[in-house]
């Protein structure tokens, strides 16, 4: 299993996955969710991926090729003019690769399923993000709805449903993200870290530099351990249920 969010800040854009794949128990390995393209000054697109390890590799394998030989691999993803022209071709992407011969005419819904967040933005353009689904359809985040998860995601939405403020800076913004990821591995073995963090500044129009949190990170088990024993004390200061004692 995977989880990953992408949030829209005033500030940018900020892009977060786990690297565990498990084919069970016994077969826990560690892949990177979190991939990038970029033409400094000119646009940057990051994109992160769920579902069938298989599926989601050929996508991005396939996006790679085009833009390292683009005049006889059109299009390129490095070359389309505009955010949304880039979420049709990723969207494009996946949908072919889904149903290719060798997924055995498998249903979008099926074993080699796959869902995908892109976001970044091309010179002329906003910030944008999306959401793109197997069929290869795909919704844009706006005012209503201003982050995407994709993979386990019901665990650490709580958080994010009540503290994102898309006012907030990238430190409070990866805080944040640090306390949903937490609690999704508290409660899923198939999420686990390291964490790839990827953070873009609205309009610079270039990457920061590629962030990957590990287990061990002081910082992540400070706010590990800081949100458990906040929430102790959160209801802890809650009134109790008061039973008739005549009931």
């Amino acid at each position: 299993m995977t989880y990953c969010v992408g949030l829209m800040l005033d500030q940018g854009l900020v892009m977060m996955a786990d690297t565990r794949t498990n084919a069970g128990v016994d077969n826990i390995s560690t892949f990177r969710k979190l991939f990038t393209w970029q033409v400094p000054g000119e646009r940057v697109l990051m994109l992160m991926t769920a579902g069938n390890l298989a599926t989601t590799q050929a996508v991005v394998s396939l996006l790679d090729e085009r833009t390292k030989a683009h005049g006889e691999r059109d299009p390129s993803i490095n070359e389309v003019p505009s955010m949304f022209q880039a979420a049709r071709l990723v969207a494009d992407t996946l949908r072919s690769v889904i149903s290719q011969p060798g997924t055995q005419g498998q249903r979008a819904e099926g074993t080699f399923n796959a869902t995908l967040i892109l976001g970044g933005q091309i010179k002329g353009g906003p910030v944008r993000l999306f959401l793109i689904y197997p069929e290869g359809n795909f919704i844009e985040a706006g005012t209503d709805t201003p982050f995407f998860q994709i993979g386990e995601t019901k665990y650490g939405r709580p958080i994010l449903v009540r503290a994102y403020d898309r006012t907030m800076g990238f430190e409070q913004a990866i805080k944040l993200l640090l306390v949903s990821f937490d609690s999704t591995v508290k409660a899923n073995l198939s999420v686990g870290p390291p964490f790839d963090l990827q953070l873009y500044r609205a309009g610079s129009l270039t990457l920061e530099p590629q962030l990957r949190i590990a287990a061990d990170d002081p910082y992540y088990h400070a706010i590990s351990a800081g949100w458990g024993e906040a929430l102790k004390t959160a209801l802890d200061s809650l009134p109790d249920f008061e039973l008739d004692a005549g009931g």
